[in-house]
């Protein structure tokens, strides 16, 4: 009797830690805004998932849903198209929020740092769990600007699925082309969510068209709009051949109804959307051989017939294969076309499960996780974000680090909801997790249960490998991959206040460069001041606000500095010959190299040789050859800066008997130097974030443009 009392204690303790209290956080806000009263920070939060009213489920299926029922998914767009705006409307109806935030309020829950809500965008990605029709799903609200790319390239890392949200006026933007290539590199199935549809010049098809021909992309019109620009009023469920209009009283949203279209009542609205549904079957059928045959089978009399779970069913499975993606729309701003949303992300978006990780079969069940994001929390140390791939984490529990060959204990592990945080006891496979105690954990790092563990994967993955023939490393097989961090673009130096600051600073620049790794700090060799690298000037801008709100420095920074970065645009090829005398020594050689550019990057120039030159000849001055290209390409003929993109082609060398390497070298750089100032530029084009110049259509061709790796 007693131990059972003595576990129901212990139960109730842990789910009492789950009610947030909502008189301590009142007195946090209140105390927050005496503090800050232009920054509104105070939010009314709803209970955690599966905690809504007195329907209280059991802690295990509250924190660790079945696999099937879990989306990681992330929102992902251009600048300024709405992402935050229908992450905070699809938090209000899963009830996670009691009250519907807004971007120039600055009290949404996902823009929860001080510069966010000054500005209104996006700067670092947050997380949000929560429940929608029995769905656990874990959000990720990535930003929007290019000079906060990395955030969207190691968050798409770990998710499973992602919506592109699109301003319906706009349609594909310039950052939109970025992070469609991110998700298309990492596999990502996508749904598309044409926002702004009340917005003055939102056109449906003009979206739709862009993402065809921008993103050659095959659009699947799951919905219709009704209306568009001021006319919009709802949305036309094509797939069912149901109508969704909002009540106009309705401040939320909340309040809309479901008809099915008739003959009677909508009969040109019915007529489009028969069109638009036969139009649909025909080409998912396309795509989806199974689907094909169903209808070809049973239905290709009257598509009519085709019941919508069936063709719900086959759109999802074209989903996962990326060859099309769904389209949705609606105003996250004017609170119509979000619920539908969600159900097409628990309907269309792949559960954990459902995605293949060849890995996996490696370990059996253990501990396989990947750390994507660090932040710094001045109480709790460094809290780590990390995708669990397969078995279970729990409080306590001592992990390996592959990369950093160290293990450390997680102390306490944490339930994501953007700012807050919930401790929770357990989480399992598929799930986003939030853990402290990790002080050497970076981002990128692969997290085992233990060394042992990581040897036995070691070893399963080594007979796979056999069994196919490939050679890789132990480190190639167990790493997971991590994130691609591009190079910095801006430059600038910073100082502190006086002497006696710089460990602080170098303290407070240490934590934020874990935090952002795109986020570079080095010491310059000259003036032996701090130089600060940054992908842009708003991110510079917004590490020096950093700097001094969160560690109290007032920080000097210097004049802003750009990467540039220079490339041939056609092919060209040169001769030189260098004839030198050295005392009673002769130096003679003549070269013959080719430039052509490449389309893959390349930060160093790629080197080949023709097969006209003689492989023993090339070979015994391979050392100096390779020096000459390098050296030449340090500098290019426009701004001085270093070239890339560029292949060199050795096609003749012809050296002197007693020719020395150095000779031989330097007469390759100034033929190299040769083909780059071949022709020099009659105009400069300058345009945001590129200086372009042109040339003739007959001659060489070059250009400089801002180093922007991840664009």
């Amino acid at each position: 009797m007693l131990s059972s009392l003595r576990i129901f204690a212990v139960n109730h303790k842990k789910m009492s830690r789950l009610h947030i209290n909502s008189m301590y956080y009142s007195k946090i806000r209140a105390s927050l805004k005496r503090l800050k009263p232009h920054v509104p920070l105070g939010r009314n939060y709803s209970s955690l998932p599966g905690l809504i009213g007195n329907d209280i489920k059991s802690l295990h299926s509250i924190i660790n849903p079945p696999v099937a029922k879990i989306r990681n998914i992330g929102i992902m767009a251009h600048i300024d198209a709405g992402k935050t705006t229908t992450t905070e409307r699809i938090l209000y109806y899963s009830g996670y929020t009691r009250s519907l935030g807004d971007v120039d309020d600055g009290d949404t829950v996902t823009d929860f740092m001080a510069q966010e809500r000054e500005r209104g965008i996006t700067i670092q990605s947050a997380a949000v769990t929560f429940d929608w029709k029995g769905y656990r799903v874990n959000l990720i609200d990535t930003p929007g600007h290019v000079d906060f790319t990395l955030e969207v390239e190691r968050c798409l890392r770990v998710l499973d699925g992602a919506v592109a949200v699109f301003d319906a006026s706009a349609g594909v933007e310039a950052q939109t082309l970025t992070v469609w290539r991110q998700a298309d590199k990492h596999k990502i199935p996508r749904i598309c969510f044409l926002n702004k549809m009340d917005k003055t010049g939102a056109s449906f098809n003009y979206a739709v068209e862009s993402i065809r021909q921008k993103l050659k992309a095959k659009p699947l019109l799951l919905q219709l709009p009704i209306g568009e620009a001021k006319t919009f009023k709802g949305v036309v469920d094509v797939v069912s051949k149901e109508k969704l209009l909002w009540n106009l009283n309705s401040d939320d949203g909340k309040d809309f109804e479901r008809k099915p279209l008739l003959e009677m009542s909508d009969p040109k609205l019915l007529k489009e959307t028969t069109e638009a549904r036969n139009a649909l079957i025909e080409q998912v059928a396309d795509l989806d051989d199974e689907f094909a045959e169903l209808v070809l089978g049973e239905f290709s009399e009257n598509f009519d017939l085709l019941p919508a779970e069936k063709l719900q069913t086959a759109i999802h499975r074209v989903t996962l294969a990326q060859t099309a993606v769904p389209v949705l729309c609606g105003s996250a701003l004017k609170n119509k076309g979000v619920q539908p949303l969600l159900d097409a992300i628990t309907m269309y978006l792949p559960s954990p499960e459902e995605r293949n990780y060849d890995f996996l079969q490696w370990y059996k069940g253990d501990l396989c996780a990947l750390a994507f994001k660090v932040l710094h929390d001045k109480q709790r140390g460094p809290l780590v974000f990390m995708r669990i791939y397969s078995g279970m984490i729990k409080p306590q529990l001592a992990i390996h680090n592959i990369n950093g060959n160290c293990t450390e204990r997680i102390s306490r592990l944490l339930l994501p909801f953007a700012d807050q945080h919930v401790e929770i006891p357990s989480l399992t496979a598929g799930n986003i997790a939030l853990t402290v105690g990790l002080k050497h954990t970076a981002t990128g790092d692969t997290l085992v249960s233990s060394k042992s563990s990581a040897l036995a994967a070691a070893r399963r993955a080594e007979r796979e490998g056999e069994k196919k023939h490939r050679q890789n490393s132990e480190a190639e097989r167990l790493l997971l991959a991590g994130v691609e961090i591009p190079e910095p673009v801006f430059f600038c130096t910073i100082e502190p206040p006086s002497v006696s600051k710089q460990p602080d600073l170098d303290h407070a620049l240490k934590c934020l460069q874990r935090e952002d790794p795109s986020l570079k700090v080095r010491l310059d060799p000259d003036s032996g001041q701090t130089v600060l690298c940054g992908m842009g000037e708003l991110h510079i801008e917004i590490i020096h606000d950093r700097i001094k709100r969160e560690y109290g420095l007032e920080t000097y920074l210097g004049p802003l500095q750009v990467a540039y970065r220079e490339t041939i645009l056609n092919s060209v090829r040169a001769t030189d010959t260098l004839d030198r005398t050295l005392g009673d020594k002769r130096h003679l050689v003549t070269v013959e190299v080719e430039a052509k550019p490449i389309e893959a990057s390349s930060g160093a120039p790629v080197i080949e040789y023709a097969d006209s030159v003689s492989e023993d000849i090339w070979k015994a001055s391979q050392e100096a050859i390779e020096n000459g290209i390098h050296s030449a390409c340090l500098q290019g003929p426009l701004l001085g800066s270093p070239i890339q993109d560029v292949a060199i082609t050795l096609h003749s060398l012809i050296i002197h008997p007693g020719t020395s390497s150095t000779m031989i070298s330097a007469c390759v750089s100034r033929c190299v130097q040769k083909v780059q100032n071949y022709r020099n530029p009659l105009c400069v084009k300058v345009t945001l974030l590129t200086v372009v110049y042109h040339w003739p259509a007959d001659s060489c061709a070059c250009r400089a443009w801002l180093c922007v790796f991840a664009s």
